[in-house]
């Protein structure tokens, strides 16, 4: 099409080709049809962004400003982002799919990322550690290097920020790669983190895919200092075998089967209002996903009619549309993976209550009952608008069947009962619990999980000690 958008990689302060000159289509999910090019980056493009981010952290400006200026700078760029709204939520929206009002909602929080993270530098403080032996010592926090951030489609801009913010508040240089299917808001931060003053070789993108291309280049290049990656928990596994080749650290934050518990006791609006969203929103392709619904019997058909009827209550549509609440699957590759699951659900025994396949790339909100345990459905993450409903008893069975599962992101329980609360968050294996919540976020506190759903924290304090080098100086103050 000859009115195809292009969007480069922008390396060194420059936005370029591949140096091969290859070009590869961005797709629109509601229309099925190309909206721009972006150049397909093989090894040597991500060589050469490697080389500028080296020469930046070694040479340039960069590191060596004081977090004041580089914080003048990350507040610019959040201003101007707020400024570029409508244009950083459209591309997300095209190329993902995602419904403008939440695109929208992702690029005021990525704005936030940097505002946040720029403070968070500027005021965090390190340690003094008085010493008996006529000796003092204190800690410092320097630049790691240079890192590769690897981002993922569902949450293209946010989580973009959500590495390059801290990197960068940080005194380090980055090298971004997004995802194949989702890439023209990293080339719209790129340009305006140029118009903010960052220095050239900075921030630099490269576009492309992950084995033998630009991805695998950058895990495996010496000269970078850390590795972050955001996606699925089998890519995760490739990327620390590569990193450790290199002694390289990795923070990755992988799949999750998240299990969102429904007692007797709650206030079942505000049950239900959460429970749609932990599933429903971006069309359940959040890796934080509430997939495993479990009730308490007492309440489990009035949950389950109530919960059904505001699935079916969604709003299906073009996702530039402002009125539209649910849009279709990121891509064919995906849409194809999540209708696997769908097709299957009579001959792994269960039951759809509501949803199934749409128009286009659609899979609708579907709730399934009667799932046996051991069933696909219940088991692997689906990454979809998919949820399994499932009665339980009691507390302690339904810790057992939270903990079930070879993922820990996250989980969700919903009482009145403070003491059960503060029990059950104690209890579930998880990086995070909500309750009476969901997606509520401190930017201060641990993300990450265990298990099959990632390596390490970030947050506040948790991104510092990952994107810096700590260091202790010990000094003698007293004559030998």
């Amino acid at each position: 099409m000859a009115d195809k958008e292009f969007y480069g990689h922008v390396i060194d302060g420059a936005e370029v080709e591949s140096l091969d000159g290859a070009r590869f289509d961005t797709v629109d999910p509601w229309t099925r049809e190309a909206w721009a090019e972006v150049p397909l980056g093989g090894a040597a493009d991500a060589d050469r962004a490697v080389t500028a981010a080296r020469r930046a952290f070694d040479e340039g400006p960069w590191p060596r400003m004081g977090f004041a200026e580089r914080g003048r700078i990350l507040h610019r760029l959040a201003d101007l982002m707020e400024e570029h709204t409508d244009e950083l939520a459209l591309a997300d929206t095209r190329d993902m799919g995602k419904p403008l009002v939440q695109a929208r909602h992702d690029v005021a929080r990525s704005a936030l990322n940097f505002r946040f993270f720029a403070d968070h530098a500027r005021l965090a403080t390190g340690e003094a550690l008085p010493m008996d032996s006529g000796h003092h010592s204190y800690t410092r926090f320097e630049a790691a290097g240079v890192v590769a951030a690897i981002a993922p489609w569902n949450f293209p801009l946010m989580l973009e920020t959500w590495k390059v913010a801290p990197a960068l508040a940080w005194g380090n240089t980055v090298v971004l790669k997004p995802a194949e299917d989702t890439p023209v808001s990293a080339t719209v931060l790129a340009r305006l983190a140029l118009e903010a003053g960052m220095p050239p070789g900075v921030l630099n993108v490269v576009h492309g895919y992950g084995p033998d291309s630009a991805g695998q280049a950058l895990t495996e290049d010496p000269r970078v200092d850390r590795i972050t990656f955001t996606g699925e928990s089998g890519t995760g596994r490739v990327i620390a075998r590569a990193a450790a080749a290199n002694l390289t650290p990795v923070s990755l934050e992988l799949g999750g089967k998240g299990a969102n518990l429904v007692f007797a006791d709650a206030d079942l609006d505000n049950a239900v209002d959460w429970s749609i969203q932990a599933i429903f929103r971006n069309a359940g392709q959040v890796c934080l996903a509430g997939s495993r619904l479990y009730v308490q019997r007492e309440i489990y058909d009035e949950f389950l009619a109530r919960f059904t009827a505001a699935a079916e209550a969604l709003v299906i549509g073009d996702p530039k549309d402002p009125t539209t609440e649910f849009g279709p699957l990121a891509s064919l590759e995906h849409y194809t993976k999540v209708r696997g699951y769908v097709d299957t659900v009579g001959a792994e025994g269960g039951r759809m209550l509501t949803g199934g396949l749409g128009d286009g790339w659609v899979v609708k909100p579907t709730v399934l009952v009667d799932m046996p345990l051991g069933s696909r459905q219940v088991c692997e993450e689906i990454f979809g608008p998919v949820v399994v409903v499932q009665p339980f008893d009691t507390e302690a069975e339904a810790v057992r069947l939270a903990n079930d599962t070879p993922y820990g992101l996250n989980a969700m329980l919903f009482t009145e009962n403070l003491h059960r609360a503060h029990r059950v968050s104690a209890a579930l294996t998880a990086g995070t619990v909500w309750v009476n919540c969901f997606f509520v976020r401190d930017l201060r506190a641990p993300f990450g999980g265990v298990g099959d759903s990632g390596v390490g924290r970030e947050g506040g304090n948790f991104s510092r000690e990952f994107f810096t080098e700590p260091k202790a100086v010990v000094m003698q103050i007293a004559p030998a």
